[in-house]
C-alpha cells in the first residue's frame, strides 16, 4: 500500500510506543526509525533488512541439537534467525533463573554472522499454555484457567489473572535484563515476539468467573476514547458493529457492540492486548527493543472460537493498537495461500510489515514481492531448518540474489521508486508504472516459448527498482515484461538488458542481453528456473 498520506500518522503511532524510535538519534539500541513511508529496523546505526527464517517450535530448546543447524542457516543467507526462548526452561523453578542456553544461542548467532529475533513462548504460544513452566500449570487455584461457557478448563492460562500476569512479567523482564547484560554491546538480538499466536478457543471468549464480570462491565474509556477519535479510520467490522448500536459511549461489551461472538472476540481482544501490553511495557523498562505480536489467520468461513479468536488480526487492529501501545507493530503468520491479500491488510498505517512465519513450501517469489510492493522489513519463512539442499534450494538463491541487493532495497525504502508483483494462477498479469513508462508484466507461462510443467502454475514474483525515469533494476523469477510509454503519441523500446552483480551497492555489468533473451527487444524476461537480476535501460521515440 502507497501510504504518502500517511506518512505523519506513521510517526505520529511510533513515537507512542516507548522508546522504539529514537529522540535526536541517541538511542544506540536496535529501534525503528521512519524513512519516507517505510519503517526500518536500525541495528548498530545502519538499516538491516531482515532475510530471516524462524526454526521450528522444539529446535532451540537444546544446545546440541543445535549445532547443525547453524551452518545450514548460513549457508542459506539468512542474516536473522527467529529463535523461540521458552519460559519453561528459563525459570523451571518459581525465582531460579537459567540463562545457559539463551546464552549458547547468543553465542552461535554471533559465530555465523547472523542477528537474532527472540520469540516470547510464554504465557501463550497457539493459544494454549504450553510452554508455560509446570509449577505454573500444576497450580490452577493460583494460576487459573480460561474456561468454555459450559465451564470447562482449559490448557489456557486467562488474560483474567493478575498472578498469571506477574508470573509472566518476572520472568519476561529478568529474560531482558539478561540480554541488556549479555548483548547491548553486540546488539545480536534486534527485536523480540512477545508472547506467540494469542487466541481464544474453542469459544469466542473466555467465561471464567472474573471473565463473566469484566464482560459486564463498561467498556474501558481508553478504547471508547481511541474509537471515537479514530472513528473515520476505525477497520470496518469494528466501526459497522459500533454504528449499528447508535455509536454509544457508555456502556457494556453488548451495548456498544451487539450480542454475538463478534462482541465477545471484541471483548477477548481488548483484554489480551492489555496483557500482553504490561509484559511489553515491563520488558521495555530492562531493555526497550522493538517488540511485536504475531497473529494465526483466519480459515476461509470460520467463525471465532473456530480459529484462534481476539489475536492480532487485521478486524482487530484498532483494539490492539488502544491496548497496547507498547507492541510496535502486528505481524501476520501466513500459511495460507493468498499472500497478496494478508500483506495488504496489515501495511495499513502505523503499522510497518513483517512476515515473522511463511510456509516452508511457499515460493520464495513472496519475499520480492512484499519488500517491493509494501516496504516490508523482513520475510521469515517457518521451519527453515527443514528445507533440503541448503545452498540451493529456491530459499537460498533467492536469499543470495536479495544480500546483494540490501544496500539499494534499504536506500529506495519509502520513497515510491520501489513496486512488487506476485503471479500465479489466481492472478497471471501485473501492470506498474516505472517513471515515464508502463510495464505490462505477466507469468512467464503466457509465453509459447517457455519451460513449464504441464497444469501446474507456480508462483513467480519480482521487485522493481527505479533508478531513473527510463532506467530500473528488476529482479525475481518467472516474469516477462513489455514496455509502453505512459505519453500519448510516443513509442517506447528496449535499449538495453545487462545481467550483473551488485557489489557493496554498486552494479558491476555482465553479459549484454539484447537478442534472442528479450525475443529481439520485445520484451524483458526472467526465466522460472532461477532468481536472476537484470539492469534494463528503457527509450521512446516517434
Amino acid at each position: 500500500m502507497r501510504k504518502s498520506a500517511f506518512s505523519l500518522i506513521l510517526l505520529t503511532l511510533l513515537c507512542s510506543r516507548g522508546e522504539s524510535v529514537p529522540k535526536d538519534g541517541a538511542l544506540a539500541i536496535p529501534h525503528l526509525r521512519q524513512q519516507g513511508e517505510a519503517v526500518q529496523l536500525i541495528v548498530g546505526g545502519k538499516p538491516l533488512l531482515m532475510l530471516a527464517g524462524e526454526l521450528g517450535n522444539s529446535s532451540a530448546s537444546d544446545a546440541a541439537s543445535m549445532r547443525w543447524i547453524w551452518p545450514k542457516l548460513k549457508n542459506m543467507h539468512l542474516n536473522t534467525a527467529l529463535v523461540p526462548i521458552y519460559w519453561e526452561l528459563i525459570e523451571p523453578e518459581e525465582g531460579r533463573f537459567e540463562f545457559a542456553l539463551v546464552d549458547s544461542i547468543l553465542q552461535a548467532a554471533r559465530a555465523n554472522d547472523l542477528k537474532l529475533v527472540l520469540l516470547w513462548f510464554g504465557t501463550w504460544k497457539n493459544s494454549m499454555s504450553c510452554y508455560a513452566p509446570l509449577w505454573v500449570k500444576s497450580d490452577p487455584v493460583r494460576f487459573p484457567r480460561a474456561r468454555t461457557r459450559a465451564g470447562e478448563p482449559q490448557e489456557i492460562l486467562t488474560p483474567f489473572s493478575a498472578e498469571n500476569l506477574q508470573a509472566d512479567v518476572r520472568a519476561f523482564t529478568a529474560l531482558m535484563r539478561h540480554l541488556r547484560k549479555m548483548d547491548e554491546k553486540e546488539q545480536t538480538v534486534v527485536m523480540v515476539q512477545v508472547e506467540n499466536e494469542i487466541g481464544m478457543i474453542p469459544d469466542a471468549r473466555d467465561h471464567c468467573r472474573e471473565a463473566d464480570k469484566r464482560f459486564a462491565e463498561a467498556v474501558p474509556a481508553d478504547l471508547v476514547a481511541y474509537m471515537q477519535k479514530n472513528k473515520k479510520t476505525l477497520h470496518a467490522r469494528l466501526r459497522e458493529a459500533w454504528e449499528k448500536q447508535g455509536s454509544p459511549v457508555r456502556g457494556n461489551w453488548e451495548t456498544l457492540f451487539g450480542i454475538g461472538l463478534a462482541t465477545d472476540e471484541f471483548f477477548m481482544a481488548w483484554h489480551f492486548a492489555r496483557y500482553t501490553d504490561e509484559v511489553a511495557r515491563a520488558g521495555k523498562a530492562e531493555y526497550p527493543l522493538p517488540m511485536y505480536v504475531n497473529a494465526a489467520l483466519i480459515r476461509p468461513g470460520y467463525q471465532p472460537g473456530q480459529y484462534p479468536s481476539a489475536g492480532p488480526l487485521p478486524h482487530l487492529i484498532d483494539i490492539w493498537r488502544a491496548g497496547a501501545p507498547q507492541i510496535d507493530f502486528l505481524a501476520p503468520d501466513i500459511y495460507f495461500r493468498n499472500f497478496r491479500e494478508w500483506a495488504v491488510q496489515y501495511d495499513v498505517p502505523g503499522n510497518p510489515l513483517f512476515i515473522p512465519e511463511v510456509g516452508n513450501d511457499q515460493s520464495p517469489a513472496n519475499a520480492f514481492y512484499a519488500i517491493g510492493e509494501h516496504d516490508a522489513m523482513g520475510y521469515s519463512p517457518f521451519s527453515v531448518e527443514d528445507l533440503a539442499d541448503p545452498g540451493r534450494n529456491p530459499l537460498s538463491r533467492a536469499y543470495a540474489l536479495l544480500r546483494q541487493l540490501q544496500p539499494l532495497l534499504i536506500t529506495h525504502q519509502g520513497k515510491g521508486s520501489m513496486r512488487g508483483v506476485l503471479l500465479d494462477s489466481t492472478g497471471q498479469h501485473a501492470r506498474i508504472e516505472m517513471g515515464d513508462y508502463l510495464l505490462r508484466i505477466r507469468h512467464e507461462y503466457s509465453w509459447s516459448y517457455a519451460r513449464r510443467e504441464e497444469g501446474v502454475m507456480p508462483r513467480y514474483g519480482g521487485l522493481f527498482l527505479r533508478l531513473a525515469d527510463d532506467e530500473f533494476i528488476v529482479a525475481g523469477t518467472g516474469l516477462i515484461i513489455e514496455v509502453a510509454p505512459r505519453a500519448e503519441g510516443v513509442r517506447a523500446g528496449i535499449g538495453s538488458v545487462e545481467e550483473g552483480r551488485m557489489i557493496e551497492g554498486v552494479w558491476h555489468s555482465g553479459r549484454r542481453l539484447n537478442g534472442d533473451q528479450t525475443h529481439q527487444g520485445r520484451h524483458i524476461q526472467l526465466p522460472g528456473q532461477d532468481y536472476t537480476m537484470l539492469r534494463v535501460k528503457l527509450y521512446s521515440y516517434r
